[in-house]
């Protein structure tokens, strides 16, 4: 591992780098809002579909 090498790589990402708008920001608290709220959808469709199912036990 090359420390001084690293560190340069990231001191050039971090001038790089911009702070987003005020509509960047907002596009993406949105899908990422909207992607937290579908999964967490999903799991509970799982935890309800396994609460009404029988375990599926043996015979």
């Amino acid at each position: 591992m090359d420390v001084p090498y690293d560190l340069t790589s990231y001191v050039r990402v971090l001038k790089m780098a911009t702070t987003p708008t005020t509509e960047e920001f907002t596009q993406v608290a949105k899908i990422a809002g909207a992607g937290i709220l579908f999964v967490g959808f999903i799991g509970f469709i799982i935890g309800t579909l396994m609460l009404v199912l029988p375990a599926g036990g043996g015979l």
